[in-house]
């Protein structure tokens, strides 16, 4: 664990490419799960289990990189690929005994919860832009959704190996509702946590398409703006609906999905009576409507 913000962005990345990342234990017991039937397990059935878990995709995704890496012809982006890639008995001899997240912070309750927190916030970002990248049509629903889940990697990494740091980090904007996230990181860490989610990437040699993806600056990309507005989503309606940023946010989605915004609060199941009237009156023109979603998970 660590106590104090290292020296700069290099060491940060250093220690992350050392440490054994751990995942959540729902995983672990799920794949150990299905280890027991391996005969009857698909390489598919375990990609669903892995992209309920932001760590464990990237586990598997920087493995399949540096364990093929110069055999393959072109990048690995899907969890799906990398397991048929592998196969199923070798992806279980590599990640089998894993350590898991809830016993790296038994000892720290208010972390654990925090990254619990934050995990499931990916989580429904993935599943929100899942569904907006099928209804788009989308040339690959599954690296969309992927980079949702792995878009607040750094933030995740930081809970789990360094929560003194993350907790103060909540602290400062809690207690300070005008500071920007990336000016409390560097107050805390002295780096921002997007710069060194790229310098990861680029150590674990993760594919480069993921990395545009993930990158705010490339918001022009349709692709991008799906990843974006889910995690925008996500994270702006984390204590409810009442966010002053979500009048943006859903007005931003109407125009990506052409859809009214009375068709969008029904997809996304939002009560009407939970969010602001002039929030669920907004809305763009009619244009070209589509099937509902399941509500996000």
């Amino acid at each position: 664990m660590l106590n104090e913000p290292l020296q700069d962005l290099e060491a940060w990345v250093i220690f992350f490419s050392d440490a054994e990342i751990p995942i959540l234990r729902r995983t672990a017991r799920l794949l150990e799960d299905a280890r027991q039937n391996i005969d009857k397990i698909s390489g598919r059935d375990i990609a669903k289990i892995v992209l309920q878990d932001p760590l464990m995709a990237v586990r598997v995704l920087a493995y399949i990189q540096s364990f093929h890496g110069k055999h393959l012809r072109s990048d690995i982006t899907t969890i799906a690929n990398a397991v048929m890639m592998l196969g199923v008995e070798p992806f279980f001899s590599r990640f089998e005994s894993p350590v898991t997240i809830e016993a790296t912070l038994k000892s720290e309750p208010q972390a654990l919860l925090g990254v619990l927190q934050v995990i499931r916030r990916v989580q429904r970002a993935a599943k929100y832009a899942n569904d907006w990248a099928f209804e788009r049509h989308d040339m690959n629903v599954d690296e969309v959704a992927l980079a949702a889940l792995l878009h607040d990697l750094a933030e995740i990494l930081l809970w789990c190996f360094a929560p003194r740091l993350a907790i103060d980090i909540r602290d400062r904007q809690q207690a300070d509702k005008t500071l920007r996230s990336t000016t409390a990181q560097e107050q805390v860490l002295g780096i921002r946590l997007f710069d060194l989610q790229l310098a990861l990437c680029g150590a674990w040699h993760l594919p480069g398409l993921l990395n545009t993806l993930m990158d705010d600056a490339n918001a022009h990309l349709p692709r991008v703006q799906n990843v974006t507005l889910a995690v925008n989503l996500a994270r702006h309606s984390t204590s409810d609906w009442k966010d002053a940023a979500l009048p943006d946010d859903l007005s931003a989605i109407e125009k990506l999905l052409h859809i009214k915004r009375e068709t969008l609060l029904s997809r996304l199941d939002i009560p009407a009576e939970s969010i602001p009237q002039s929030l669920a009156n907004e809305s763009e023109p009619p244009q070209q409507g589509m099937p509902p979603n399941d509500q996000a998970q």
